[in-house]
């Protein structure tokens, strides 16, 4: 296996998606997990058959622990070392005061969000130290910079990948890897689906009145990324559609 190869979390669906499919354009192997294998077997094929790229499925939920260890752990010889890592995993669940929050939203949001890029990152991490190269991009949101509105621990988890990103550039500093957040704002994947678990019809109307980010438009900067010179690491990308200028304010043109 010749080709550079990428380690992709989240890739079931939308910004994780659409970057598994870019790399693989770009000549990378890739390794895709997420937790639904129907989805994950489907891209796989959809990759093999656009690009000619090596594959390699992995399903697995990234708040599990011991799932995450194992099925890195025991990555067949020439998967195991990743050029790139993708930390695209995360979600949001329920839009609610914290006086009426769900505590089962705030673990699964704590869960995924930082819990599961951590646990992901510190068995990549070492791997990529080792071979003394790598580039590790986080997907944080528009929501790890600034607070909006029932957004109180989606908000709380996003600034943690904010942080996490930060320190994770200082400990990899010594290495020679890179390390970058990209922190888009509205993007019409599952995201507003997840949100209001599966009510299409609200989820809809959040992106209703204007164009917003697609995970193509994520996969674009991911491309850009991957292909400046070796001496230069972008840190920190925020990125939004035209229409929105930060969390609270878009400009939505409806009839």
């Amino acid at each position: 296996m010749n080709n550079k190869l990428a380690y992709i979390t989240g890739a079931t669906s939308g910004i994780g998606r659409a970057i598994a499919l870019r790399l693989a354009k770009n000549g990378y192997n890739t390794v895709i997990t997420g937790r639904r294998k129907q989805l994950l077997d489907s891209l796989c094929e959809e990759i093999k058959d656009k690009y000619q790229t090596d594959v390699l499925v992995s399903n697995y939920d990234v708040r599990d622990r011991k799932s995450v260890e194992h099925a890195i752990e025991n990555l067949p010889p020439t998967w195991k070392n990743p050029d790139v890592l993708v930390n695209n995993a995360g979600l949001a669940a329920g839009l609610n005061s914290i006086q009426e929050g769900n505590p089962d939203d705030w673990e699964q949001m704590i869960d995924t969000n930082i819990k599961g890029l951590l646990y992901v990152s510190r068995m990549i991490a070492p791997r990529m130290i080792q071979q003394g190269y790598g580039h590790i991009i986080n997907i944080g949101s528009i929501a790890g910079k600034e607070v909006y509105p029932n957004g109180n621990v989606y908000c709380a988890t996003k600034h943690a990948v904010d942080a996490l990103t930060k320190a994770m550039r200082i400990d990899m500093l010594p290495y020679g890897i890179k390390v970058t957040q990209i922190a888009p704002g509205a993007a019409e994947t599952e995201f507003s689906l997840v949100r209001f678990k599966g009510d299409k019809q609200t989820a809809d109307n959040v992106y209703k009145g204007f164009t917003p980010l697609s995970g193509e438009d994520v996969a674009d900067v991911v491309e850009y990324l991957l292909k400046l010179p070796e001496h230069v690491c972008l840190n920190d990308i925020v990125m939004t559609c035209l229409a929105q200028a930060n969390t609270t304010m878009t400009h939505k043109k409806l009839n």
